[in-house]
């Protein structure tokens, strides 16, 4: 397998958060001409192999409710933010939704919103970037889920029930390390009846940012398979948003998917924001995740423009994370299964294709 033919699915980015602080003619342009800094744009995506995944919409907090980073023994904590209402989530979320379909009519030929793996295929097949809607966080959602037939029309095939402030639907955890993913209550009456819709939608539930008790109610529920899109392992690297070893195995049990975080506080024993971690670490998550999981059970899930410190320097950097997979022996096959195999075959069996 050659570099350039090393398609990657990603699992995650917040792309449009990036390019909704601009205006919407403005934000067209910046994709597909390139932007400065962050990580994705249509050059690089091309560059690196970026050939779709799972496009965030997600709603930050007013900056009064952000409470700042504190030392703690051993490492840090960054407070869960206030729950925020659904009046206040919903009108952001529709201009970002509506970015992703004006970029998509300004140039199809560069980005097509999909809805079906057979769409993914085809975007693909025309070298289209195939972006799949998903909401990191389901403040956009009233607790009777009304809202949940209309953003289905808009392309939604992905939900976080939670980013890591409580929602009427769950509590998430803190950025927090070292911490247990334990650290609150699990799912409200309401998040159970959000399991079961998206269960009768195909819609992914996407568990990271939920904490330990959520993510075992969503277990006991949910008939699809199950996904944390951009998670680590807890046993490398102790943060309270990575999965433990029982969590992944039964990510695995379901036949679902845990995408490889690229942030390197979620990765380094130490919990560190370091730019200077090398990719050699990534590679120690993606064994561990493989020795509990199996190797059907892992992908990648960047958290691209999401994260500040990663090893992989944004999307056009990507060929260096494969071949640092070949150098460590895995073969044409694995890197297919890690790199887009995995998510196609999660996405069919949770879309119902």
């Amino acid at each position: 397998m050659t570099l350039s033919a090393t398609a990657i699915f990603d699992g995650h980015n917040d792309l449009l958060l990036r390019l909704a602080q601009h205006a919407p003619d403005e934000a067209v342009r910046l994709f597909i001409e390139g932007r400065d800094g962050g990580h994705l744009d249509w050059p690089r995506m091309q560059a690196g192999g970026f050939v779709g995944g799972l496009f965030a919409v997600f709603i930050p907090s007013p900056e009064a409710d952000r409470r700042g980073f504190h030392r703690i023994q051993g490492g840090y904590e960054v407070p869960v933010p206030a729950q925020m209402d659904q009046s206040r989530a919903l009108p952001p979320a529709l201009d970002m939704i509506g970015l992703l379909h004006r970029i998509e009519r300004a140039c199809p030929e560069h980005l097509r919103v999909c809805r079906t793996v057979a769409d993914i295929r085809a975007a693909q097949h025309v070298g289209a970037i195939a972006a799949v809607l998903h909401l990191e966080g389901a403040e956009p959602v009233d607790a009777d889920l009304r809202a949940l037939d209309g953003l289905y029309a808009a392309g939604l095939r992905s939900i976080g029930p939670v980013w890591s402030r409580p929602t009427v639907f769950g509590h998430g955890v803190p950025f927090k390390f070292p911490s247990s993913p334990d650290t609150g209550p699990g799912l409200t009456r309401a998040g159970k009846s959000l399991v079961t819709a998206c269960n009768d939608y195909g819609i992914v539930l996407d568990l990271s940012h939920l904490n330990e008790k959520g993510f075992w109610d969503t277990a006991r529920l949910s008939t699809a398979p199950l996904v944390a899109s951009h998670s680590n392992a807890h046993a490398l690297c102790p943060h309270a948003r990575n999965l433990t070893d029982e969590q992944l195995r039964a990510v695995a049990d379901s036949g679902g998917i845990v995408g490889l975080n690229f942030g390197s506080y979620f990765l380094r024993p130490d919990g560190a924001l370091n730019e200077a971690t090398p990719i050699a670490v990534m590679l120690d998550h993606i064994d561990h995740m493989i020795g509990v999981m199996g190797a059907d059970h892992v992908g990648l899930g960047s958290d691209f423009d999401g994260i500040h410190a990663t090893p992989v320097a944004d999307a056009a950097d990507l060929p260096r994370l494969i071949e640092a997979m070949q150098a460590r022996g895995y073969d044409d096959s694995l890197i297919a299964r890690l790199s887009q195999d995995n998510w196609l075959r999660v996405l069919e069996a949770t879309w119902g294709e």
